[in-house]
């Protein structure tokens, strides 16, 4: 584990973090992108992550969405979690996925198509105990909210 990162976790852990985080670090996450070319995802230094492409639910228009993921090794994809911080809602980007499944990432500068899947029953338990494994504050994240935490996996397709 990288020095600092149980700090990070206990910071983003916090309710002021919850506030401040979803305005603040996907604004810097496509700045730098953007002026890297996307080589390089601020976020990601803690963190995997992904850029994520999806159509709007409503809009049809393409939104560009960084977001922490979870690397799927056994199967080339990625798994991606809608904590939105602890937050009440969902986040926007899991409705646009769950109307367009079809989307792509931008993963370490590569454009990538893929499939989301919304997990649920038994194969979301699993990749659930995963995610904490992968980073604790998710617990504290589903612990204030009501709501049960979306989870995707995001599998690689032809273009």
């Amino acid at each position: 584990m990288p020095p600092g990162v149980r700090l990070v976790q206990k910071v983003s852990s916090t309710r002021a973090f919850a506030k401040v985080a979803p305005h603040l670090i996907p604004a810097m996450d496509r700045a730098v992108h953007r002026l890297t070319r996307g080589k390089v995802l601020l976020s990601a230094q803690m963190l995997p992550g992904v850029i994520l492409t999806a159509r709007g639910a409503k809009s049809g228009l393409a939104r560009r969405t960084p977001l922490a993921c979870m690397p799927d090794g056994a199967r080339g994809g990625w798994v991606l979690v809608g904590s939105n911080f602890g937050r009440p809602g969902h986040p926007a980007w899991t409705a646009n996925l769950l109307a367009h499944p079809d989307a792509e990432v931008n993963w370490r500068g590569e454009d990538i198509a893929v499939r989301a899947r919304l997990l649920t029953g038994e194969e979301r338990a699993a990749v659930w105990e995963a995610a904490l494994a992968f980073w604790p504050p998710y617990a504290t994240y589903q612990a204030r909210v009501d709501r049960e935490i979306r989870l995707f996996r995001l599998e690689r397709r032809a273009r």
